[in-house]
């Protein structure tokens, strides 16, 4: 009995370290909600579920190292519907992140993005008129491509070595337009049309303005863009969140043992007992 508690606490208090990455993992998303990602609704789950971990998990160290039942009870039914909603935002995170990437260019260390090879609940919600004001608004104000101009002697980077970068995905979409469009670079955030008939099969060469409040926010390879910023920050904290499950599932099917044990310490009953055996009178035990 006294191992299975022990075992349970010591389960608990890896858990609780273990929650403070997911608190942090959420911290983080905040920072990229601040910087780039401009999704300000999806790290906010992953903070709660953080906090939620730390608390309960205190709660479990504590009802098994003193045999508290009732605590272990509220601990077994709030582990259980946390372990619930954490495979359920996993699941989410991976449906909503699971198709689109950037496609590979000729020349060129950076990747184009197109809104098209994304799908799902998370594309449609991006690219809505009203959200995308929103975060088009917070990528400009970000001064993320204004981040992305380099100067070497005085003078904008060469256009070979522009060529060469391996981009960010917003810094691909939004601070230059689609390679398709032929356009020629004058730097990072300035380009000149040179072949028209290349710029009518892509609609983002007619939204793209050298103007430095315009330049691709209005483009769909700027959705595009935030996608794959968003798709690559979820995939990164998944990992954590996977990890950190498999901890609570394992803490929770020993929590259980434990719990059975705290009942039968209340009962008197010694351990391995049955009832039947606890019953039947003394005099005819062996």
């Amino acid at each position: 009995m006294r191992t299975s508690n022990h075992l349970i606490g010591m389960l608990n208090f890896l858990t609780f370290l273990l929650s403070i990455p997911i608190l942090g993992g959420g911290i983080w998303l905040s920072t990229r909600v601040n910087n780039s990602d401009c999704l300000t609704f999806l790290q906010y789950p992953l903070i709660v579920i953080g906090v939620a971990i730390m608390v309960v998990s205190l709660a479990g160290f504590a009802g098994a190292c003193y045999r508290n039942t009732f605590l272990m009870y509220l601990y077994l039914w709030a582990m259980f519907l946390i372990i619930c909603v954490l495979i359920g935002f996993v699941i989410f995170a991976y449906v909503v992140t699971d198709k689109g990437s950037g496609r590979d260019l000729m020349n060129r260390g950076y990747k184009d993005y197109y809104l098209p090879d994304y799908s799902g609940w998370l594309k449609d919600r991006v690219s809505s008129d009203s959200y995308w004001r929103k975060i088009s608004s917070c990528v400009r104000d970000s001064g993320v491509c204004r981040k992305s101009v380099r100067v070497v002697n005085g003078l904008p980077e060469a256009a070979d070595d522009y060529y060469r970068r391996k981009l960010a995905p917003i810094e691909s979409g939004c601070c230059k337009p689609p390679t398709e469009c032929g356009f020629s670079y004058i730097n990072e955030t300035a380009w000149s049309p040179v072949n028209q008939a290349l710029m009518a099969n892509n609609r983002d060469c007619y939204r793209w303005s050298n103007d430095q409040e315009q330049l691709c926010y209005s483009c769909n390879s700027c959705k595009a863009g935030v996608l794959a910023n968003v798709r690559k920050s979820w995939r990164k904290v998944s990992v954590i969140n996977i990890v950190v499950l498999i901890i609570l599932v394992i803490a929770y099917v020993v929590a259980c043992a434990a719990f059975r044990n705290n009942k039968r310490m209340d009962n008197d009953e010694p351990y391995g007992e049955t009832r039947m055996e606890k019953a039947r009178p003394s005099w005819i035990r062996f």
